[in-house]
């Protein structure tokens, strides 16, 4: 509960249209309490007397309580959505201003069909909650006391029913919200399952065609959507126990109304009009207990939607910026002071372990090694996506703990191995590197990463449309691309992580010669092909999370074995008379 409490601070502005609609709800169930009463006087005045002009004056009375019903109905419904819709934005806000703060350490802990299934399956579950379950919370109350206390005003004898079926209908909506209630976080579950999948496979599609594994996939889909589908299944047979529940107890209690208060008729106890009307207000008290019955199970499927939404708002970020933080990066120089790192505290084991190193501002430097040699673990502690489990990363000469985080990853460029393109049109994507630039300082860019060779031959040029990921251009001009977005930003230090894997050899070639001539920007290339770090003013070798050796090119061929196998796997086709060759060169 106090999660639900929580989020009903970000009502904001919308906290008037709540008490607003509250006070509407209020004055529409007043006038409809006053009919059975006016009803009641028709019955036993008017048509008892066979008065004509009373039974108009109280049927108009009646019409315009039904009007006025009507009118405070329709104003509640305008205020109701308004608030509802309102704080479902304002959740939805805070979630994503929340992810844009997380580090990459929060996100590992969350599914990325998870967060989606929070911001908008979960956020929905609320706003339905305040929309269908506003008006018989404040309703079902007022309606309850006023009811009852009108029932024991007209006859305290018959009103005594409700104090036998209240009971009864109490312990009967426990029961089921005490079943119901861990069912909803399996439901939210299951829709996580459904979300994962369905992204999974539109990502992939093209993979699925493919290797055609359609069949494969539609029956993965089919298998969680059945499972979505038998888990709300279950959910809401005993849900919706309580409607039958109600329906019967208010049945029973007519009936035994209709049987005692017909024996008061007899025995001139009580009036037709009298029990007409209690009937009226019978009706009134069980659609009351209805109502908040509905609260409740409203109620306890949005505690399941809430406490997973607070889940994201009270994850906190594992990187911030300290209170006295560095607003400058001085230059591009990068030293690592026997760093290790694990993803998890639960790791079992360091994915880099002790690494020293040294790199001048200004160097451009090759790192190559295996797969899974913590190539990119590496390179993501120098923006800080990560913080160093033990040692320090410094960069231009300070700890990247005590720079402003932005200001950090501002001087750093870093071209990531999984190339992000958004939807928009070419030139959007580019002023994500530099906002402010013109036409020539995106060209600029453009021929510097060879980008502009396809695009001078795109009708629109820069403003060419990308499609959603960038699906309308190659994998190697979506790398050329990214490599244009970053160089606009102008880094102290660019990082290529494996950047042009796509792009093939000439074009490297031409990048590589243009990136050469940024003498001011400190440069770290990983790649899996030798020619890409050969002319480099120094090369890393990592091995399973550890350097294995430092050196030039030649040096490393003169003495390094690794390096001679790949450099011999690549440039002589790993023979054994290469290998040799390698070895005496």
């Amino acid at each position: 509960m106090n999660d639900l409490k929580r989020l009903l601070h970000y009502l904001g502005p919308y906290r008037k249209d709540m008490i607003l609609g509250a006070l509407l709800v209020f004055a529409e169930t007043l006038f409809e309490l006053i009919i059975p009463i006016l009803m009641a006087d028709i019955i036993d005045v008017g048509v008892a007397n066979h008065d004509i002009p009373f039974i108009l004056q109280k049927g108009i009375q009646m019409g315009i309580c039904a009007i006025l019903s009507l009118l405070t109905g329709l104003l509640y419904a305008r205020y109701a959505a308004r608030a509802s819709y309102g704080f479902g934005s304002r959740i939805r806000e805070a979630q994503y201003e929340k992810l844009q703060h997380y580090s990459f350490a929060n996100l590992d802990h969350f599914e990325t069909s998870s967060l989606v299934t929070r911001m908008t399956t979960d956020v929905t579950v609320l706003q339905n909650a305040i929309n269908g379950g506003f008006r018989p919370m404040a309703r079902g109350p007022v309606m309850l006391i006023l009811g009852v206390g009108l029932s024991f005003w007209m006859n305290a004898k018959l009103a005594i029913v409700f104090l036998v079926c209240t009971p009864i209908l109490a312990l009967t909506l426990f029961f089921i919200v005490r079943k119901v209630s861990p069912m909803y976080h399996r439901l939210q579950k299951a829709m996580d399952r459904l979300n994962d999948v369905v992204q999974e496979g539109l990502t992939a599609i093209r993979a699925v065609k493919a290797f055609v594994r359609g069949d494969y996939e539609e029956e993965k889909f089919k298998s969680v959507n059945d499972d979505l589908m038998q888990t709300s299944q279950r959910t809401f047979h005993f849900a919706v126990l309580n409607l039958p529940a109600f329906q019967f107890t208010m049945y029973a209690a007519a009936v035994l109304i209709m049987w005692f208060g017909g024996n008061m008729i007899l025995q001139s106890q009580l009036q037709v009009g009298d029990l007409t009307g209690f009937l009226s207000y019978v009706l009134q008290v069980m659609n009351a207990l209805m109502m908040i019955s509905s609260v409740f199970l409203l109620l306890t499927r949005s505690l399941a939607s809430a406490k997973r939404i607070v889940e994201v708002l009270d994850e906190e970020p594992t990187l911030s910026s300290p209170k006295e933080s560095l607003s400058q990066v001085p230059d591009g120089s990068v030293r690592f002071e026997h760093v290790s790192f694990r993803y998890s505290k639960d790791a079992q084991e360091d994915a880099l372990s002790d690494i020293s190193l040294t790199i001048p501002s200004g160097q451009t430097v090759g790192i190559l090694g295996g797969t899974g040699s913590a190539k990119t673990t590496l390179v993501q502690l120098i923006p800080r996506l990560y913080d160093a489990t033990e040692g320090s990363v410094l960069v231009g000469g300070n700890d990247v703990r005590k720079y402003d985080v932005e200001a950090l990853r501002d001087a750093v460029g870093i071209v990531l191995q999984k190339n992000v393109l958004f939807s928009g049109t070419v030139r959007e994507n580019l002023l994500w590197g530099n906002e402010s630039a013109d036409d020539e300082t995106l060209w600029e860019a453009c021929r510097a990463a060879c980008a502009d060779e396809f695009l001078k031959r795109m009708p629109k040029g820069l403003d060419t449309d990308l499609g959603q990921g960038g699906v309308n251009v190659s994998g190697g001009q979506k790398q050329r691309l990214c490599i244009a977005r970053t160089l606009l930003k102008h880094p102290k230090i660019l990082i290529f992580d494996d950047s042009t894997s796509a792009v093939d050899t000439a074009t490297e070639g031409r990048i590589r010669a243009s990136l050469a001539q940024m003498k001011d920007m400190t440069k770290i290339i990983i790649a899996q092909r030798v020619t890409s770090v050969m002319d480099t003013d120094q090369i890393i070798i990592l091995d399973d999370g550890k350097i294995h050796a430092i050196g030039t090119h030649h040096d490393l061929l003169d003495h390094d074995p690794i390096y001679q196998e790949i450099y011999a796997s690549q440039m002589k086709g790993g023979d054994p008379h290469g290998a040799e060759q390698c070895k005496t060169s």
